[in-house]
C-alpha cells in the first residue's frame, strides 16, 4: 500500500512593512513636521552661533582700537602665541588652574559631608536644606560684592570685627583682599557653589536602595565600611558630575575677581579677556583668549555628557 506523505506547511514570507514615500527622512510630510522647528533653530544659531564665529574670525586678525594701532589685517596664530607667551596671560591661566582646582576640590569634600549629615532624617531637615541651598542662589556679582565689602573689608568688615573682639592683636589691619586676593576669591566661591554639588550629591544619595544598606547593617559591616563599600561606589558617578559641572563654573568666573579685587594679583582667563578687550582694546587677543576658554569649556563639557550619559545608562539598567 503506497503511502500518503502530507504536505508540510509552508512558511509564509514575513511582511515588511515600509514607510509610504510620504513619511521619509527627507519627504514633503516629514517637512511639514520640521518647519514649525525651523525659527526656534534659526534663532539658536543665529544667539550663539554667530557671536562665536565672529570671535574665531576676530582672534585671527589684527585688529585693534588704539589711536596709534595700523588697520586690520590677516595676523594667522600670532594672537595664539601671544597667549601662550606673554607672562601675564600665562600667569592668568594659572590662577585660573589653582582657583578651580582648590574651589572644586575643597567644594565637593564639604558638598559630599553635607549630603551624608543631611541624607539622615532629623527635626528641621527641610529647614536645614533650605538654609544650605541659599548660598547658590544669590547672584554671583551681589555674592562677590557682599564678601568683599562686607566679610572681608579691611577694618570694616565682618571677620576684621569677629577677630577683634576676640582680641587677636592687629585684626583691624588684615588685609584679605589685597594681601590674599586669591584665597580671599576661592574661601567665596567655596561658599557659594557647595550648596550646588551637594545638591546633586543629595539626589544620589537618596537614590540609594535602603534594603542594601540594611542587609550591609545585618552582615555586620560598620558604618565606615558601609560608606567605603556601598555609599562612595552608588555616588561615584553623582560625585563626577558635580565636579565636572563645578569645574566648567569655576573655569568661566569672572564676577567674584571683579566684585572683590578687581584683578589684583587674581586675574583669571575671563578677566583677562575683559582687560585685555576693554583696556588694551586689543580685539584680536582678546578674542583669541575667549577661544581659548571655549575650547576648554567644550572640552570638559563633553566629558560631563559622557558622565551623565552613564549616569542615565546606568539608572535604566537598575530598574
Amino acid at each position: 500500500m503506497a503511502s500518503v506523505t502530507a504536505p508540510l506547511p509552508t512558511t509564509a514570507e514575513p511582511t515588511v512593512t515600509r514607510p509610504p514615500a510620504a513619511y521619509k527622512k527627507w519627504g514633503r510630510e516629514s517637512w511639514k513636521l520640521r518647519a514649525p522647528l525651523l525659527p526656534a533653530l534659526v534663532f539658536l544659531i543665529v544667539v550663539t552661533q554667530l557671536p562665536f564665529v565672529a570671535t574665531l574670525v576676530m582672534s585671527f586678525m589684527n585688529w585693534s582700537a588704539q589711536p596709534d594701532a595700523e588697520g586690520r589685517s590677516f595676523a594667522g596664530f600670532d594672537n595664539f602665541k601671544t597667549v601662550f607667551t606673554t607672562p601675564a596671560y600665562r600667569t592668568a591661566v594659572l590662577n585660573t588652574i589653582e582657583m578651580t582646582v582648590v574651589v572644586v576640590g575643597v567644594s565637593a569634600l564639604l558638598a559630599l559631608g553635607i549630603a551624608l549629615l543631611l541624607n539622615h532624617a532629623f527635626i528641621g531637615r527641610g529647614v536645614v536644606r533650605t538654609m544650605m541651598i541659599a548660598p547658590f542662589l544669590i547672584v554671583p556679582i551681589a555674592a562677590a560684592v557682599f564678601w568683599g565689602n562686607g566679610i572681608l573689608m579691611t577694618g570694616f568688615g565682618l571677620v576684621d570685627g569677629v577677630l577683634g573682639q576676640l582680641g587677636v592683636p592687629g585684626a583691624q589691619d588684615i588685609a584679605f583682599l589685597t594681601d590674599h586676593p586669591k584665597l580671599a576669591i576661592e574661601i567665596e566661591l567655596i561658599w557659594q557653589w557647595t550648596p550646588f554639588m551637594m545638591l546633586i550629591l543629595l539626589a544620589g544619595l537618596q537614590s540609594q536602595d535602603p534594603e542594601v544598606l540594611e542587609a550591609a547593617s545585618i552582615d555586620g559591616c560598620n558604618g565606615w565600611q558601609t560608606f567605603v563599600h556601598m555609599t562612595l561606589p552608588h555616588v561615584r558617578r553623582y560625585l563626577e558630575l558635580s565636579i565636572v559641572l563645578g569645574t566648567i563654573f569655576i573655569v568661566q568666573n569672572f564676577d567674584s575677581v571683579l566684585g572683590m579685587t578687581g584683578g589684583l594679583n587674581s586675574t583669571n582667563i575671563p578677566f583677562a579677556v575683559y582687560e585685555t578687550f576693554y583696556s588694551a582694546k586689543d580685539y584680536g587677543v582678546a578674542s583669541a583668549l575667549g577661544v581659548v576658554v571655549v575650547i576648554g569649556s567644550l572640552i570638559i563639557a563633553t566629558f560631563a555628557l559622557r558622565v551623565v550619559s552613564s549616569l542615565l545608562t546606568d539608572e535604566e539598567a537598575s530598574r
